[in-house]
This record gives C-alpha cells, structure tokens and sequence, in this order.
C-alpha cells in the first residue's frame, strides 16, 4: 500500500484527499502557495511544503518545485485533485520516471482521452456512439463550411485543445461560418497555443449526462451509475445530481455498458468519468472522458455509499478492483457555492469571510476549505464549498436542499446561495424539465 501521498491541489479537494488518507493511515504532505498559506488543507496535513508566490503558473502548476516537494518529504504518490495538473500527461509521465505514483491514469491514457479528436475516434472504434461531426480536424472556414452542409445546421466548432468551456461557438448559419472560425481558432491559439478546431453536429435540447466509471490495472472496469449536470451557465456546471429525472432504466443499462466499453478501450486504469449528451429522444452522444476525478464525484458517492478516492488510492495501489457496476439507491443534490455575486453577472467576490454558519442535519453534506475569518484569495476557482442533500425522493431531495440553503449564513462577501435557494423553488426545475440551455432563460428575483 501507498504510505505517504502529497496532494498536488488546494481547497476543498486536497481536505477531501487529506481525510480519506487519514482514515486509510496514509500519511499527507500538503503543497501550498503563498496565498494559501493558511487555508485548512495545510493546517491538516501531516506536512507542509510552500512551493511559490500566488500566482497559479509559479505554484500549482509549477512542476519542478511540486517534485522536489515530494522528493525532500519522502512521498511516494502524489494525488493531483481536479484542475491544475490532474490531466497533464506530462506531469503523470515525469512521476513515472521518477517512481512516484501518480494517483490517477498514465500519461498515455490521458493523451489517449485529452485530445478530442483521438478520443472519437477512439470511442468509435469501441463502438461508443458520438456526436456526427468532421473526420479529424478542420484545416480552414471553407473546409468547415462544406463539412457543415453536409451535417446541417446548427454545428459548434470546438478547439481540440478545448475545456473549461473555451474554444467552443455555435454556428447557426452558413453566412456566420467565416467570422465564428476566426473567433474561435484565435481564442484557441491564446488559451491553449493549439489553434486546431474540429466540427460537430450541435445537439438541441440536450442533457449533459455523465457515467462515473472505475478501471484497474488487470483490465477490469465498471460504471457507478450517472449524474445529470444540465443546469450550467456558461459551460460551468452550477448543479449536480442522481439519479438523472431524465433516465430510464434502459437508458442507463445502454449509458453504463458504452462507458464500461470505453474504459476497456484504452485499459484505463483509476477513477474517471464519460460524458454524454443526451438529445430528447434519449439519443447518446459520447462528448469527452475526464482522466480525473470530479468536483462532483461527492453526488456519486453518496447515492450508492463508496469513497471514490479511496477506490482511486487503491486502484494506483495496485488492488484489483470488483469489476461491479452500483446503481442509485437514494437521490441527491450538489449545489456548488461560488463566492460569485449572483445579482451582477457572477462577478468573483473574494475576501474575507466575517461570519460563517454551516448547515447540517439528516442528508446533509458540505465539502469546504472556509472557515470564518479565512480570507478567499483572488488568484483560483472562487468555488468555495459543495452542498448536497439526499433523500429518499428527488422531492425530498429538493426540500432538503432548499432548507439547508436556508440555514447557510456567509457573510463579508458575496456568494452564489441566492441563486440556489431561488433555483430549488423553480417550478421547472421541480418537475425535471430542464436540458443545458435552462440558464439562458433564468431570472434572479
């Protein structure tokens, strides 16, 4: 077994790795910036190592110094959470070479599954089924003009590089065709420094559905069941549940057994997560994997009762997993708590929490690196907690939700609370009736 895991993360996700640890009796190394310095993740670590000033390029992402951290404490696996390094293959091989463990998949399985246009043609060779698009990358607008044609309008042109919702445009018509190619193969070079763009058939009322899959280094795999993460703005997911209102039981048979062909496509070996989209006809389009864990791996653990990053420790340990898919047996709800002013377009509100009161109670859950006093620094994700609630119903789930929001008191910033109380009372969120567009036509009262 693993004996001593540095968390190359922060926030809620590093505490969430630290206790698991600690439960397991693995030791921890915590890294930090200098602006973290006195977040919980370090105060609960066994060590501490401080590997650079705020900004994220000379800290988190900085790679020679997350390395020596792990050389000089000894740490013979290193954890990435989510975002930062998670999927940076290059990362996983130097752990590799330099026998650490790097809790996750190998660099071949995250350059497998991260570029996008390898990943579908991967997936078609699994017979999972994507979305009709262009054979590889688009070499100009003419090209993707012609190709568009032949699909039909509307298409979405996505960079290849893409993610975090970047790099992606909707073109509705041929005439919007040359100015969209521009925008998007330019916002691509910048974020990414990859210009390369590929075309597909954009899907209209969609779900955004993902499968949660397990793989292990003997070639078995499994699916744990789906969460529905329609309700997003700006291609960033707001909320999270399971089971998804939108399934049927012949739908998540169909969903779980194409994820489980796509794990033992490329022998993928950890956690990770297949994400569809879903049309109205129940129709499912392979979209993309995630080679990490989730922020909202938590909706998946508490439906069917698993910690999914001890599943992962042990995946890297080595120990054969069961090769049993789970299945819901109880609803939840995630809320993801932004400090975000909700009432001016999502501004980032960092700053000082003054006053903090957390809700609990039966079914209630809150995954958090804040405490009252902590000061959110303006350099990262302003994600500052997740709430879930569970039930034996979704409506149950609901109420749960609606009225743990209601006892959550932050104050000294804004936060997106708000949002989410005005969301659980939503009559069509109530029934099920939303698909990803849902945000488009949502009002704060």
């Amino acid at each position: 077994m693993i004996k001593k895991i540095l968390i190359a993360n922060r926030g809620e996700i590093a505490l969430r790795v630290i206790r698991t640890c600690r439960e397991m009796g693995i030791k921890t190394v915590a890294v930090y910036s200098a602006a973290d310095k006195e977040s919980l993740h370090v105060k609960f670590a066994d060590e501490a190592v401080c590997i650079g000033p705020p900004s994220s390029s000379e800290s988190y992402l900085n790679i020679p110094n997350i390395m020596a951290a792990a050389e000089i404490t000894n740490a013979d696996a290193i954890h990435p959470g989510y975002g930062f390094l998670a999927e940076n293959d290059k990362f996983a091989d130097i752990c590799a070479e330099y026998n650490i463990k790097f809790v996750g998949p190998t660099g071949e399985m995250i350059r497998k599954m991260g570029d996008k246009v390898t990943a579908k043609e991967t997936m078609k060779k699994a017979k999972v089924p994507v979305i009709p698009g262009s054979d590889g990358l688009v070499k100009n607008e003419k090209e993707a003009a012609k190709i568009s044609k032949g699909i039909g309008y509307p298409v979405i042109l996505k960079a290849t590089a893409g993610g975090g919702g970047k790099g992606m445009r909707i073109v509705w018509k041929e005439e919007d065709m040359e100015s969209s190619w521009n925008m998007v193969t330019a916002e691509a070079k910048a974020s990414f420094g990859n210009a390369g763009v590929y075309i597909e058939k954009f899907i209209e009322e969609p779900r955004h559905i993902e499968i949660q899959v397990a793989g292990d280094q003997k070639g078995n795999a499994c699916h744990l069941s789906e969460r529905d993460c329609s309700i997003q703005r700006r291609h960033q997911k707001l909320v999270e549940e399971s089971p998804s209102p939108f399934m049927t039981d012949e739908l998540r048979e169909a969903m779980g057994q194409a994820a489980i062909n796509a794990v033992k496509a490329i022998r993928y070996e950890s956690v990770g997560t297949i994400e569809f989209l879903v049309d109205k006809h129940r129709n499912f389009y392979f979209m993309e994997m995630n080679t990490r864990i989730q922020v909202e791996h938590t909706v998946t653990e508490e439906v069917i009762d698993y910690d999914l990053i001890r599943e992962q420790i042990k995946i890297a340990a080595g120990i054969e997993i069961s090769g049993k898919s789970h299945y819901p047996h109880k609803y939840c709800i995630e809320c993801r708590i932004n400090a975000e002013d909700p009432y001016n377009d999502f501004r980032p509100s960092p700053g000082k929490i003054t006053t903090l009161h957390t809700p609990g109670g039966l079914g209630v859950r809150v995954d958090s690196h804040v405490y009252a006093g902590y000061v959110i620094p303006p350099y990262y994700d302003s994600m500052i907690a997740k709430i879930l609630t569970s039930g034996r119903t979704r409506e149950e789930a609901i109420f749960r939700m609606e009225r743990a929001l209601s006892e959550y008191v932050i104050e000294g910033i804004k936060t997106t609370i708000p949002f989410h109380l005005q969301l659980m009372q939503n009559e069509d969120f109530k029934a099920g009736k939303f698909d990803t567009s849902f945000m488009n036509e949502f009002k704060l009262k």
